[in-house]
């Protein structure tokens, strides 16, 4: 590279190798990036602060769309990295999947670029959530909802490391991913990016994801890793009315102790990069909040990486949160909140505003240098400086073998059986069968939105149809009818659906044993996906209502995002099986199941609602399930589920005994460990999530019904006996009072593992002023 980066590389290995030794350094580059700092002016510290969309780089009528096949336009490369000494891009161009080279040659141009312009690497930032989404040919995982119905930690773990390889391999060291969010809302669009409605799943998964992205070693990224982005803090999963990017009204001990908690412990385990929730909190746009971004996340939890903006929403604070009057004071506005970079992705004025602000002291110098420090922290553990390209033909693991097994592998575990009456499935392959339904031939739906296009809609463009469910179940069985009654119009809307013709459907349901109903959603992600009303669309459920009416077997097979109410269709249905979102071999292993392959072992992430009005989270208050008379009066408040969280079948049958705690009594500093025995007293092998809840009977604030506390996931072949073990630690069952405290306090609570109960009790309270939960 030239000049001025061999120069400031040069300034800063000097600086580290004679400068004194400073205590509590937060990181091996404290001296290089100081050294760096103090000759940088004000416009290269904003530019570093900087983060534009790719389209507003290359050719195209403006800077919203270019033209495709990709080309960088030099005038706006120019005035983006050499005027305006940009520090970051993101995004693919024109909402399309590059090639392997095609992103090596991109990103190395704009790496030459701006080295030699600032002597300081871009960092290149993509939302590889479930697999290298931008990029032509890569693996995909399921969705993380999918991945969390495993309850299977390695294969989240594994999953993720093999993204970061094929992310690494694109020339895209920075990961916005993984969704921390709870999914408290089954009507919200992102739900399926979550990994559910429980905080301890959420967390344990979310620290799997950042184990697999950046490796062993957050000061020393490897070629093979990518730096972790956590989504969207926080609130942001659970919106008062469901729709995407709406106000979420959340109590404050709840929003410490479910929505915070799995930023703590992702924090704790190493993550470098934060995205701020798009949305408002308590009346308090997250964007602004000097609380939120500042105090409990940079300060209370130590946090030194970055907090990057969501896309567009420092400029949210003017035009739609109206709490500022044009887009340089809400720049003001988010960067004395904490913000470090701005995700402003077409406007290119940001800039210009910004370093306005500074001059005029709207904005610190220190505040300035606390955000570039940070970026230029984040740039060095990536190795930007030493190595700001790799050449794409050393990852001779992109898209093999092993990765697609890895996600099959996934997609199998994730797959939920909810209902199997008379033992219905497995088939057997030499059953006349009807596949019908919307999402019975679309590799489309099997992979859901952030899949080769933001909207999931070029899926089939770059994957063929060969692993849909029809064409897995047509490999399997002998006799095979497809009539699909209506179809997803591709070219609309997610919820628009064409060419209806249900009796054709029921002609054909005559001539077979057994229908498999195909049914669920169309891609979407962010705010295309908000809807009106979560029951399943009409016309799906009169097709399958006209399907009952043939008298034959109703397999339901459910491919959606969130759980779309079917308490009018259920019924109907022998079996229900849900598949989520399972990727690429989604209908490959749906199909092993539905014919007895494979066993299922995937469990509910979430409650399965059973109304649109009457939306729920497993760890209810008591208050909200009660079936008691009191004298003339009914308070019955009995809640009415189609499945619980938790919930999944299997064609084998577990038994649970011998359920043992280690003390009756504990303190709370202790770790409790329990065990219990699990045997398949069924006939053939299968895997079991074994669950631990506990339950506070009684508390100073309403305790919640039961909360998750630990998990496993085991395999059993016939006859075969296990134990399994958990450690909790006794800090993990408090709860945050009404003083934001986190405590424990004296009394019983109830541990349940499958069918078995024990009591233990706390012999002593104890108050946690801080997240962590330590002394």
């Amino acid at each position: 590279m030239k000049n001025r980066f061999i120069i400031l590389t040069c300034i800063a290995v000097f600086a580290s190798m004679f400068s004194c030794t400073k205590e509590n350094k937060t990181s091996p580059f404290e001296d290089q990036i100081e050294a760096i700092l103090k000759r940088m002016t004000i416009e290269e510290k904003v530019g570093q602060t900087a983060q534009f969309t790719l389209d507003v780089i290359g050719k195209g009528e403006n800077v919203y769309t270019s033209h495709f096949p990709f080309q960088l336009d030099e005038v706006m490369l120019k005035d983006v990295l050499v005027n305006r000494k940009t520090g970051s891009i993101l995004n693919t161009a024109s909402n399309t999947p590059l090639t392997l080279k095609e992103w090596h040659d991109v990103v190395s141009k704009i790496q030459k670029v701006a080295i030699e312009t600032t002597g300081i690497p871009v960092i290149y930032g993509i939302d590889a959530i479930h697999g290298t989404t931008y990029t032509q040919d890569a693996t995909f995982l399921p969705q993380q909802i999918g991945q969390a119905a495993t309850f299977n930690r390695s294969l989240v773990f594994k999953g993720a490391e093999n993204t970061a390889y094929e992310t690494r391999a694109s020339n895209l060291p920075w990961d916005f991913s993984p969704v921390l969010d709870l999914g408290r809302n089954a009507a919200w669009p992102r739900m399926w990016e979550t990994f559910g409605e429980d905080a301890y799943l959420v967390s344990e998964m979310g620290k799997e994801v950042i184990k697999g992205y950046q490796g062993g070693d957050k000061n020393s990224i490897d070629r093979h890793h990518v730096a972790a982005c956590l989504k969207h803090y926080m609130g942001y999963g659970a919106p008062f009315n469901g729709k995407d990017r709406t106000p979420a009204n959340i109590p404050v001990q709840d929003l410490i102790e479910k929505h915070y908690e799995p930023f703590v412990k992702a924090v704790e385990a190493g993550a470098l990069t934060v995205m701020v929730n798009s949305g408002i909190v308590n009346g308090e746009s997250v964007h602004a909040s000097h609380h939120l971004i500042t105090e409990m996340l940079k300060q209370d939890l130590n946090f030194d990486g970055v907090v990057v903006t969501d896309w567009q929403d420092i400029n949210n604070l003017y035009v739609r949160d109206r709490i500022a009057k044009d887009d340089k004071e809400a720049i003001k506005i988010a960067f004395n909140a904490g913000i470090d970079m701005a995700m402003v992705p077409y406007d290119v004025k940001y800039t210009e505003d910004f370093v306005a602000l500074v001059k005029e002291g709207e904005v610190s110098m220190e505040r300035l240098d606390d955000a570039v420090r940070r970026i230029l922290r984040l740039k060095f553990r990536l190795g930007l400086f030493e190595n700001p390209v790799f050449d794409y033909n050393e990852y001779k693991n992109f898209a093999s073998k092993a990765h697609q097994e890895d996600a099959k592998r996934a997609a199998e575990e994730s797959i939920t059986l909810l209902k199997n009456e008379k033992e219905l499935l497995p088939l057997s392959s030499s059953t006349k069968v009807l596949v019908t339904g919307p999402n019975a031939n679309s590799m489309r739906t099997l992979q859901g939105g952030w899949t080769l296009s933001w909207q999931g809609e070029k899926v089939e463009k770059y994957i063929d149809n060969h692993n849909t469910f029809l064409k897995s179940i047509q490999d399997i069985a002998s006799h095979v009818t497809y009539v699909p009654g209506l179809n997803y119009k591709m070219n609309g809307a997610y919820w628009e659906e064409e060419n209806i013709d249900i009796q054709a459907a029921v002609r054909a349901a005559k001539k077979v044993d057994v229908i498999i109903a195909c049914i669920g959603e169309n891609t979407y992600t962010e705010k295309p996906g908000d809807l009106n009303n979560l029951s399943l669309s009409e016309n799906q459920q009169e097709l399958v209502k006209a399907l009952a009416k043939t008298g034959k077997p109703i397999v339901l097979v459910l491919n959606e995002g969130r759980p779309r109410t079917i308490s009018a269709i259920e019924p109907l249905a022998q079996a229900v099986v849900h598949t989520y979102l399972p990727g690429t071999y989604g209908g490959e292993v749906t199909a092993d199941i539905l014919f007895g392959k494979t066993n299922p072992s995937g469990r509910l992430p979430y409650t399965y609602p059973k109304h649109p009005n009457s939306l729920i989270n497993y760890d209810y208050k008591p208050a909200e399930n009660r079936t008691e008379m009191q004298g003339a009066y009914n308070y019955k408040a009995v809640q009415d589920l189609q499945y619980g969280f938790g919930h999944g079948l299997s064609y084998t049958t577990f038994k649970y005994s011998n359920l043992k705690s280690d003390k009756k009594a504990f303190g709370p500093h202790d770790t409790i460990t329990f065990s219990v025995d699990v045997t398949n007293i069924g006939s053939r092998a299968g895997k079991e999530a074994v669950l631990l809840f506990s339950s506070d009977l009684y508390a100073s604030i309403t305790p919640d019904n039961r909360r998750l506390r630990a998990f496993d996931k085991i395999s059993l072949n016939p006859n075969e006996t296990k134990t399994v073990e958990f450690k909790v630690a006794a800090s993990e069952l408090a709860f945050v009072n009404l003083n934001k405290e986190w405590v424990i306090e004296e009394g019983q609570y109830k541990i349940q593992v499958g069918s078995e109960v024990l009591m233990i009790e706390a012999n002593k309270s104890a108050k946690w002023h801080n997240a962590f939960r330590t002394r």
